[in-house]
Parts: C-alpha cells; sequence; structure tokens
C-alpha cells in the first residue's frame, strides 16, 4: 500500500494549483461634457474609446459586462430649452443608449440645495416613461451639509415615478445619494460636475471573491487580510490593463471602485453568512460588513466612488430571501450603513407610502453619511397597488420579494 500512497500523494502535489477566483468587471464608466447640438458626436466617439478599453481589459482575462457613459448634470445642457425639447433631446440620448450599447446616466437634477426645481419635474416625466433607459440621480448632502431641499425633491421623484412608471420601476435608474464624489462608475449615482477632462472609471462584480475567501476564513482577526489580498491581483490587474489602453487617447484615469458588488447567486448576502454561520440579519452581519467594507478600503489601488458594500435587497439572490423572510428590516441596514458605504438599495416599499414618509429614510441616511463623511444612497421601489404582507412585480434584473411594514404612513 505505501508504493500506491506514495505515488498518489506525488500525483496530488503535481497538479497545478487552483486558479484565484476572478471578478467580473460590472463597467467601464466614461464621463462626458457634452452640448444640445453635437452630443451625438461626442458620446459616439466616447463609446469608440470605452470599447478599446474594454477589449484591453478583456483580453487581460476578465469578462465585462458592459460600458456605460454619464454626462454632467442634465439641467446645464437642457437649460433654456423647453420642457418639450429638453424631453426630445433626453431621448436622443435614450435611443443612442440603445443604438450604440451603452447604459446611459444624465447625472444629478440638483447639484446643491438651492438649485432649480425644473429639473425634477422633467426627471420624472423621463424615468416614468416606458422604454427609459436613463440613469439619473440627485445629491442630497455634500461638504456643505444636508441639502433638505433635495431630500424632500427625491422624495416627491421617487414618489411620483413610482406611481407613473410600470409597476413602480422606473425608481430602479433613480437614487438620491449623499456624500459620493464625483467620477464613482456605479449606477445611478454616478456623476461628474461637468469641468476637468474627460475620465474613465472601473467598477468592480467581486462577491464571488468575497464569498471564495469567507467560504475558508470565519476568524475576524485574519479574514480582512486575506480579502484585501484577493481583491487586490483582479484589481490591479484590471487597472493595468485599462491604463495601458488609455495611454496618448486624451483621456484621465479616475480610479477603480473595489466594491464587490453582487448578482443574483453571486451573493454577498450568502458570503456573509458563510462567515457568520447564520442567515444574513443575524448577529454577526454588522461584523462581516465592516470586515468587508475594511479590506476593500485597503486595495492598494486608485480608489473611486463607494468603496465599501452595497446591499441591494432585490438584486441578490440571498438578500432577497431574507427579507421576504423578515431576517432583517430598513433599521438594520440603516444600522449596517454606518460602517458599509452604499446605503439603502432597491428596498421594496407599499405603494402608498407616502411621500413624507419617504422623505424620512431619505434624510436619515443623508444625516448618517454626513456624520461619517462617508458616501451612502437610497433606491427606494414603491410597488404601485402592493401593500405590506405582499407580493411585488419587478422584473429584469430585480426580484421579487415580500413587502415589510415600516414605521410612518
Amino acid at each position: 500500500m505505501k508504493p500506491l500512497l506514495s505515488a498518489f500523494l506525488l500525483a496530488a502535489l503535481s497538479l497545478p494549483a487552483a486558479e484565484p477566483v476572478k471578478p467580473k468587471v460590472r463597467a467601464i464608466t466614461g464621463f462626458v461634457t457634452i452640448d444640445a447640438k453635437s452630443y451625438p458626436a461626442q458620446i459616439t466617439e466616447t463609446v469608440k474609446f470605452l470599447n478599446q478599453v474594454r477589449q484591453a481589459v478583456e483580453a487581460a482575462g476578465y469578462q465585462v459586462a458592459g460600458i456605460r457613459i454619464s454626462t454632467q448634470p442634465f439641467p446645464q445642457y437642457t437649460r433654456g430649452l423647453s420642457h418639450a425639447d429638453a424631453l426630445q433631446m433626453l431621448n436622443g440620448i435614450n435611443d443612442l443608449a440603445a443604438t450604440l450599447k451603452f447604459a446611459p446616466n444624465i447625472g444629478p437634477a440638483m447639484l446643491n440645495d438651492n438649485d432649480d426645481t425644473t429639473a425634477v419635474d422633467l426627471l420624472i416625466d423621463i424615468l416614468s416613461a416606458p422604454g427609459n433607459h436613463l440613469n439619473a440621480n440627485l445629491i442630497t448632502a455634500g461638504e456643505d451639509g444636508i441639502h433638505w431641499n433635495a431630500v424632500r425633491q427625491a422624495a416627491r421623484v421617487i414618489h411620483a415615478v413610482g406611481a407613473r412608471s410600470p409597476h413602480g420601476q422606473g425608481n430602479f435608474n433613480f437614487a438620491a445619494t449623499a456624500m459620493l464624489k464625483p467620477y464613482g462608475p456605479f449606477y445611478p449615482g454616478a456623476w461628474h460636475p461637468g469641468s476637468g477632462p474627460k475620465s474613465f472609471a472601473i467598477g468592480l462584480e467581486s462577491a464571488n471573491v468575497v464569498m471564495d475567501v469567507f467560504a475558508r476564513n470565519h476568524d475576524p482577526r485574519t479574514a480582512a487580510k486575506e480579502l484585501t489580498d484577493a481583491l487586490y491581483m483582479p484589481a490591479r490587474a484590471v487597472e493595468a490593463a485599462a491604463m495601458k489602453a488609455a495611454e496618448g487617447s486624451g483621456w484621465t484615469y479616475a480610479g477603480i471602485d473595489p466594491t464587490p458588488a453582487p448578482g443574483g447567486l453571486v451573493s454577498i448576502g450568502t458570503a456573509i453568512e458563510s462567515f457568520t454561520g447564520a442567515p444574513f440579519g443575524s448577529p454577526g452581519t454588522e461584523t462581516a460588513s465592516a470586515i468587508i467594507t475594511r479590506s476593500v478600503k485597503a486595495v492598494p489601488v486608485k480608489q473611486t466612488g463607494y468603496s465599501g458594500l452595497m446591499i441591494p435587497v432585490l438584486e441578490d439572490t440571498t438578500l432577497t430571501r431574507r427579507w421576504t423572510e423578515g431576517a432583517y428590516n430598513l433599521d438594520s441596514i440603516l444600522a449596517y450603513s454606518a460602517v458599509c458605504a452604499a446605503g439603502v438599495d432597491t428596498v421594496p416599499l407599499a405603494g402608498d407610502t407616502s411621500e413624507k414618509t419617504i422623505a424620512a429614510i431619505i434624510g436619515d441616511v443623508a444625516t448618517l453619511a454626513f456624520k461619517w463623511n462617508k458616501p451612502l444612497a437610497v433606491r427606494l421601489l414603491p410597488a404601485p397597488g402592493k401593500k405590506a404582507g405582499e407580493m411585488t412585480e419587478f422584473s429584469g434584473a430585480l426580484s421579487n420579494a415580500i413587502i415589510q411594514p415600516i414605521g410612518g404612513k
């Protein structure tokens, strides 16, 4: 038996080591300043550049989900246009996105708390329209404090779009962001001020890396370092390929967001459950959330965007299931947001949730973000005609869950 055993051990040792788990690239996002007259040519040029970066990243061995283009805040290029003409221009961007195969973002309706709110009316019409693919946002807190008028306007958007868009799903393309700096690649919060050079950023879809590390390391003393190391290798490889592709192009590399964005079965909820040994929402979830955020922030690459942890309730199979089971709720997410960096994301609400209650949720997140000077966002999904205890009827990237009761009316 000994020769057989020795032969077995030699064969095992000669096997190639398992390759590290590779994340996808969720987004290569370009930030471009356009004008009402020449935007088709400007966008076409941007798509060409982003596809060059995409090809370079794919040649380095990483799958890319898609390219994205974020304009400056849309009130800057629709100012002076009639409501109808502004809609026509924005619909033109929407049509270009379908033709050229990119995901569009038209930036914030309000950058400052004293901005004209007529852009909010335009945004409601855009987000409510069937066939809309435009993303947009509204900034509710910055270095100058909490934007309480913007908080109310964001609630108005969510309330109106929830009532007017098919199944209320238009709100999937809208976020109320707080303390999120420009040039983050993830939607719908991506934005830039409209000045400075053409820039691009990259967002990873690396929840699978967290799943892999947490499946074998449950020690809070060592897991963070192992996770940082595991995230660094792909982040650095993608960054190097992208920067090389951009050499001499006139485009500036803004950075990479290593936030482990989940999707479906590639689940940050499953990863956290592997670490804690209990359903998401149980004691230990806060600790795991803090470890992930700390690990992400320690990745030694040029970082931009959230650089933390996302908990998108309806975009992650395990998170959706635990929400339906009532294992966690809105208060839980706010608690986790104290140690992560994404906020209240794709949370389903009853269709009759009042604008006042929506504003209170947005205000809580803005307060938390400003207090701790960290980027947080709100993406709420009131489901028209649905009450607490009933199942939503979303489609596409969104799963469906039981609507949980919240305080307020």
